[in-house]
């Protein structure tokens, strides 16, 4: 993420994050330490995985106080193993310790959804297959979510809800038909925009290509069906499988063709990987 990006969209959605946690002040650490020391706290891993938000976890740090300063010793992206010492965070020891929960929040969520997005990547190896995400993500988390898949080897699909056209069951039913939907979306959506619809069987399948949609997305199907909706689509649309899939179930879909497979499960249940800020002292 850069430093254009992260001040035009998520300094607005940290600093919220840090008055949730500040509300008023950090009473626990003014407790504790009443005056400026400088001190140092090292950022270690504790569990194996892809490490993804290390700018964003800076930014907490100095968003706070811009004296903060932040060395790390990996990327995001890197593999980082248990008991490795990733950074060290120097600076004022009260903002060490008001934004170490929101910091390693940022950190941790992202750093768990790089993690599970690699391991699924790995099995679409060998295939021209892109692994997409959804916006089933975290409300006012989904710029760090979906870097965090893209941080992991996935792909992000459409960003927003006018980022692109995606007519799905209740589209279609408000607008009557997939012929007329398709229709619809053609004649208001820039010529720029790409057309998916999402499909349930197999005449909807046919409509779908005959209305002439961009992308079919085959929602929901058993394999077999899925195999006979691509061999009818017969190349005229691109096409995506979607719903419920998961690392289990995934192998069951590397060999149908499609180009893209789509899993809200990358954002939604992504466990955290298990990163701490240890051993905070003076210096």
């Amino acid at each position: 993420m850069n430093e254009i990006t992260m001040r035009l969209q998520a300094d607005h959605l940290i600093l919220e994050a840090l008055k949730e946690d500040i509300s008023s002040e950090d009473v626990t650490t003014n407790s504790v330490m009443k005056e400026y020391v400088k001190g140092e706290v090292q950022l270690i891993c504790k569990q194996n995985g892809i490490i993804s938000g290390l700018e964003v976890f800076k930014r907490v740090f100095e968003l706070l106080d811009e004296r903060t300063e932040v060395t790390f010793y990996c990327k995001d992206g890197d593999a980082v193993e248990e008991g490795q010492l990733m950074g060290i965070v120097t600076g004022d020891i009260r903002v060490l310790l008001s934004g170490e929960r929101v910091a390693l929040n940022y950190l941790q969520r992202m750093s768990g959804i790089a993690t599970y997005t690699h391991s699924v990547a790995k099995l679409l190896e060998g295939t021209k297959i892109k692994l997409l995400d959804t916006r089933k993500t975290t409300p006012n988390m989904r710029i760090f979510e979906k870097y965090a898949v893209r941080t992991g080897g996935g792909y992000n699909h459409r960003y927003n809800l006018s980022d692109g056209v995606l007519l799905k069951d209740n589209h279609i039913g408000a607008a009557g038909s997939v012929t007329k939907a398709v229709q619809m979306a053609k004649d208001y959506a820039p010529f720029v925009r790409k057309i998916e619809i999402e499909v349930e069987n197999l005449d909807m399948v046919k409509e779908a290509v005959e209305a002439g949609a961009d992308i079919i997305m085959l929602d929901n199907m058993d394999t077999d069906i899925m195999k006979e909706a691509i061999r009818m689509i017969g190349g005229r649309a691109e096409t995506e499988c979607s719903g419920n899939v998961t690392k289990e179930n995934i192998a069951r879909l590397t060999e149908l063709g499609v180009d893209y497979i789509s899993s809200g499960a990358l954002t939604h249940s992504a466990p955290i990987l298990d990163i701490s800020l240890k051993n905070l002292h003076a210096v």
